[in-house]
């Protein structure tokens, strides 16, 4: 083997290894108990992202108990770079086309799918396999590239960001669900749950310039928030995120995390990567401001292998 890809294969293992461990054990399931019993989180290893998602949606009771009939539904994927699905810098369009399609059998109205890119966004709605995937299962793809789509909100309690531009479709739907992936980053160290709230906003150049770290907190104050976060952790940007640079930056961890707290989503996806919640700034900041809940251990965990 060679040395490259020998570190490639070691950093997987220890980063697998670490994810185990501090998590939990999993349970191996062959099929659902039935019970609908109710998790604050649901962790699933081993399988492709649309198999793992129904394993765990049905684990929390299934999507019925966050979309009723006749609702409008947003999934938020990330959906922010001009790569191919196997770069790992945007969510898994497997991931997203079954989420629309648990969503429309539970009777939602309209699905909508958007980002606010970083590249040009016809490019990577296109290239990221999200558009199609999207189309196919039934759900409408709006563009999010013009501050028209932009409406002021105010964040009273929040500490820097008290005023911030949100797309149209965050306030006109009913339903918000939130299908960040799992990435390595070069300023916050990982890229997650709550920072993925980024792809939602305008001037998010003000986040970069004015504590990026209490504004992506502050951001998670607003009352309109995700009735499930579904983070992707199938292939991981281990580093050089968010972008990546090849694919010698991409681990398979074949995982996924389903919770309605998306501080706790973000402290599992940290361990995920090996790093303690508490070393990521913006995750203890949501905690210590009431946001969500940093303790893992304190949770009800529903472990799943495939």
């Amino acid at each position: 083997m060679k040395r490259r890809g020998f570190f490639k294969t070691s950093l997987g293992a220890g980063i697998a290894a670490g994810a185990a461990l501090s998590l939990g054990r999993y349970n191996r399931v062959w099929a659902s108990n039935g019970t609908g019993a109710k998790y604050d989180l649901v962790a699933v290893m081993g399988g492709d992202p649309d198999e793992m998602f129904d394993l765990g949606i049905q684990e929390l009771g299934g999507m019925g108990n966050f979309v009723s009939k006749g609702q409008r539904v947003l999934i938020k994927p990330n959906i922010g770079w001009d790569v191919t699905p196997d770069l790992a810098a945007n969510t898994n369009p497997l991931l997203v086309k079954r989420i629309i399609e648990h969503c429309l059998k539970a009777g939602a109205r309209e699905v909508y799918i958007f980002d606010h890119t970083i590249d040009n966004w016809i490019n990577t709605y296109r290239n990221s396999g999200i558009e199609k995937a999207a189309k196919m299962a039934g759900a409408k793809v709006a563009p999010a590239n013009s501050e028209k789509y932009y409406h002021e909100i105010t964040i009273p309690t929040a500490v820097k960001l008290k005023n911030a531009k949100v797309h149209e479709l965050l306030l006109e739907t009913d339903v918000f669900i939130n299908v960040p992936v799992l990435k390595d980053h070069s300023s916050t160290r990982i890229t997650c749950a709550m920072k993925n709230a980024m792809g939602i906003v305008w001037n998010r150049g003000y986040w970069h310039a004015n504590n990026l770290h209490q504004c992506i907190a502050d951001y998670a104050l607003f009352k309109k928030k995700p009735a499930l976060n579904v983070i992707d952790c199938y292939n991981v940007i281990a580093k050089h995120g968010p972008q990546g640079v090849s694919k010698e930056d991409v681990v398979q961890m074949k995982s996924q995390i389903l919770t309605t707290d998306w501080v706790a989503g973000d402290a599992a996806a940290a361990r995920m990567l090996g790093i303690a919640p508490e070393k990521i700034d913006y995750i203890l900041i949501a905690h210590k401001m009431g946001i969500g809940n940093i303790k893992l251990e304190s949770l009800n965990i529903k472990r799943i292998k495939m």
